[in-house]
């Protein structure tokens, strides 16, 4: 987990949903100067863990292992580990 994965954790936690290129244009991550194509990137890898829930193509929610990860339920460390090849 990188900071930015929790960051996203937390902003689909408080969101219904999200898109890279909503997550992009937010103060939160306009602040820490991240890509559309790295957040991106990170939104697939937590899916990949299960973290989160890719809905249709681009559209993004948080799971009940990503909500448990936040309130400390869950140690990302037992979710499965992200295959690059499998990020698509």
């Amino acid at each position: 987990m990188r900071q930015l994965d929790e960051r996203l954790l937390e902003h689909l936690g408080e969101q219904d949903w999200s898109t890279p290129r909503m997550l992009a244009q937010h103060p939160r991550f306009e602040e820490m100067q991240v890509s559309r194509g790295r957040i991106r990137e990170r939104l697939q890898m937590l899916a990949d863990a299960g973290l989160v829930g890719r809905e249709h193509e681009d559209i993004y929610e948080i799971t009940t292992w990503g909500q448990l990860y936040l309130e400390g339920e869950l140690d990302a460390e037992n979710q499965p580990k992200p295959r690059p090849k499998r990020v698509r």
